[in-house]
């Protein structure tokens, strides 16, 4: 039915065309019985919301709300309080996390899930005391861990795969990342690529990058058997040096923590292993600087701010409670340049190409 107001479904329900307006937006200014019904009778009359109204209201409501207006619970399953001013991966998250929040015009206040004493229930009533709908959640050390249960009445979104709960949620592009590695390493010509993988970054990741690895090699370098991927946690591992030796691969792809590739950085240097004379070298990482390989960087700082819109969204449509279908948004990362590859080759010039650039060339 077309033409539908919510002044129509207003004289139907007996009720305030205002009134009928807050109970579609969930306001808990409304009774439940009062909301339900008005939702029946706007389903029965087909009833839509003009997005374009929806937008100015939401923009005159906020020139009159009061800065902050809202305050976001920041929390996380380690056992630190604040576990992004010890982890460097996740202060780049806290900072993006920061930044868009005050544009957005909330404020995040942290929350102790480990501190002695509490309980994940008795942490219920202190948020539902402080009025918090939202949660933004830094996950744990343990990616199997499940989400507590006592907690899934807020809406929360949680960043990357550490958590086994299905949940919204903002990560890495670990496939786009792989395959964009994979894509300018055999650009540049190299032909036997190998794949040397942290146990944390595996987990991390759920095995995704071995996945792309081996489908890639398969369709990128038909006829060629990949190399074995080794899985090391640092180059003390001998079985790195044995890899290396055996299998000979003209370019190395890492996927590892930063800490862990200044290890690898050093090892090349302890061996004169020249790069990328010997050997070329990308890697993936939460960060790269100070490595000297080439590779792609997490953005994490776009990760922290799509988290935070993320949340707001589902705050301002008052989804509060875990979804039945999540939404996960892939943040790739961005490529960082360095002499660990051998140059890009220069392309050919055919003969046609060589008679115009001599009769443009103004010498």
């Amino acid at each position: 039915m077309k033409g539908v107001s919510t002044r129509r479904i207003a004289r139907m329900a007996g009720i305030s065309a205002s009134a009928v307006s807050l109970a579609l937006a969930g306001s808990p200014r409304i009774s439940e019985a009062t909301t339900r019904r008005v939702r029946r009778l706007a389903a029965r009359l087909n009833y839509r919301t003009n997005p374009r109204v929806t937008e100015l209201m939401a923009a005159v409501r906020a020139r009159r709300s009061p800065a902050p207006r809202a305050c976001f619970g920041l929390i996380s399953l380690y056992p630190d309080p604040r576990p992004w001013e010890a982890i460097p991966h996740l202060g780049f998250i806290h900072a993006g996390m920061e930044r868009r929040a005050a544009q957005l015009g909330y404020r995040l206040e942290p929350f102790w899930l480990r501190e002695p004493g509490m309980t994940f229930r008795r942490m219920r009533s202190v948020l539902d005391v402080r009025g918090i709908e939202g949660l933004v959640c830094f996950g744990g050390p343990d990616p199997d861990e499940a989400f507590p249960s006592e907690l899934d009445h807020y809406a929360v979104v949680t960043v990357g795969l550490s958590l086994r709960t299905p949940m919204n949620r903002v990560t890495s592009h670990f496939y786009n990342d792989m395959l964009t590695a994979l894509e300018r390493v055999l650009a540049l010509g190299y032909r036997r690529p190998g794949l040397v993988l942290g146990d944390y970054e595996e987990q991390r990741c759920r095995h995704v990058h071995a996945a792309v690895y081996f489908g890639c090699c398969d369709r990128m370098l038909p006829g060629r058997r990949p190399l074995p991927v080794l899985r090391v946690d640092g180059p003390g591992d001998p079985a790195f040096g044995r890899w290396y030796r055996r299998q000979r691969p003209d370019v190395i792809i890492f996927a590892h923590r930063h800490a862990i590739l200044m290890q690898f950085a050093q090892w090349f240097r302890e061996r004169a292993i020249a790069i990328p004379g010997e050997v070329g070298v990308a890697a993936l990482s939460d960060h790269l600087e100070g490595t000297g390989f080439a590779g792609l960087r997490q953005n994490q700082t776009l990760m922290g701010e799509w988290a935070v819109e993320l949340l707001a969204s589902r705050t301002l449509h008052h989804d509060l409670s875990l979804p039945a279908h999540p939404r996960t948004e892939m943040v790739e990362s961005y490529w960082v340049d360095s002499p660990s590859l051998r140059p890009a080759p220069r392309p050919s010039l055919s003969s046609a190409n060589r008679r115009d650039l001599l009769l443009t060339d103004p010498r």
